[in-house]
């Protein structure tokens, strides 16, 4: 069972959580959240702690900000797009049980603010690894925010997510390595 309950989109999505793992959830009613949501995922924040678990697109990232920013300390999962595609459509309720556990066994906690966290990566580091300003940037950012496991992002929210995150250099690193050896 896990202790925190998990924010999704729908109905099909708490479908997929509960076939992968035993679990609570809030569904957002997609990305018009109502106040009355958002004041039910804060009392559970407080009680019983959050994970964001949205769909890996541009409405999903819309839904994690909102909520993110309304409620400081969530934990996040991030799900691969490809591995929650199905006959063009991308969500939750796609993916397998195992990639919904690896998701939820690879959660990123936010910094809190005022913590002093600086960030380790640098948005020289983004710029070396071909992350910015690349003819591949984002399909490299893409598999980069898979293997750290804080999903896609454009390059300014790819470096906002390393410092939120807490990214170090090493992992930065280490992924970087992977996704090379990887031949990319």
């Amino acid at each position: 069972m896990i202790k925190e309950i998990i924010v999704v989109e729908g109905k099909d999505d708490t479908v997929a959580i509960k076939r992968a793992v035993a679990a609570e959830t809030i569904e957002t009613g997609g990305s018009a959240i109502g106040e009355a949501v958002l004041k039910r995922i804060e009392l559970a924040q407080q009680r019983r702690g959050v994970i964001i678990f949205t769909d890996p697109d541009h409405a999903g990232e819309r839904i994690r900000k909102i909520v993110a920013q309304r409620i400081p300390g969530c934990k996040h999962a991030f799900l691969p797009q490809s591995e929650a595609l199905y006959k063009g459509d991308i969500g939750v309720e796609n993916a397998s049980p195992e990639a919904i556990r690896h998701a939820l066994a690879n959660l990123r906690t936010e910094a809190a603010e005022g913590t002093g966290a600086l960030a380790e990566v640098t948005m020289e580091d983004l710029m070396q690894a071909g992350l910015l300003v690349h003819p591949q940037a984002a399909e490299r950012r893409l598999k980069m925010g898979n293997l750290l496991g804080i999903g896609y992002a454009n390059g300014k929210q790819f470096f906002k997510r390393c410092s939120t995150f807490r990214i170090t250099r090493e992992e930065f690193q280490r992924a970087l390595q992977t996704m090379e050896s990887e031949g990319e």
